[in-house]
């Protein structure tokens, strides 16, 4: 498996991370709940991409590998979704009930965040084509050498279960999973920097 380059990706340059995004969310049962029809979701998750993780672009936050099979996007210590965006989007593209439970799934994923100094991974994704050969996990180190260069906690929402083992063996740990009435489970990740 060869190891993937990576690098802070520019603004200019976010369309290219977004498609990869999207490749790599397109089954996602959070993101799925949320837009069952795929028209929908084409629509609105690079939207969702831009409210919840947009801020990493101007904090030097955003990652992609050099040929954008993947990205990843961070929002580092103090910085947070664009929560006026996020609720505009959800009550504009949500019909009930799945608007009012994703605006309390929203609700505790906030309050499941640390509350010391920490890296909030908001996506990170690999286009469909290329998942499985190393792509995320080059992403993930990437970004926690510099995090555990800073001795800060990092911490992620896993929206997708299987998941959670690639997670784990990055060092992440469950802290709870969050359920409303009928969206798929939320799954609050944190992770203790690692003494170089």
């Amino acid at each position: 498996m060869r190891r993937s380059h990576c690098r802070q990706v520019e603004r200019d340059e976010s369309p290219r991370a977004i498609d990869a995004l999207v490749t790599a969310f397109v089954t996602d049962p959070c993101m799925r709940w949320l837009w069952p029809e795929a028209s929908d979701f084409l629509r609105n998750f690079p939207r969702l991409i831009d409210g919840f993780g947009g801020a990493a672009y101007a904090h030097g936050a955003a990652d992609v590998t050099e040929d954008f099979h993947g990205a990843a996007l961070w929002l580092p210590p103090g910085v947070g979704p664009d929560e006026e965006a996020l609720d505009a989007l959800m009550k504009t593209t949500l019909a009930e009930p799945a608007r009012s439970e994703v605006l309390e799934v929203l609700e505790q994923m906030s309050a499941s965040h640390p509350a010391e100094a920490h890296w909030h991974l908001a996506f990170i994704g690999v286009d469909a084509a290329h998942q499985g050969t190393g792509v995320g996990a080059d992403l993930m180190r990437h970004r926690l050498d510099m995090i555990d260069a800073q001795g800060v906690l990092a911490y992620l929402e896993s929206s997708n279960p299987q998941n959670v083992p690639f997670y784990r063996r990055h060092g992440f740990e469950v802290l709870r999973e969050i359920r409303v009435g009928g969206s798929p489970p939320v799954t609050p990740m944190v992770r203790v920097p690692r003494s170089r």
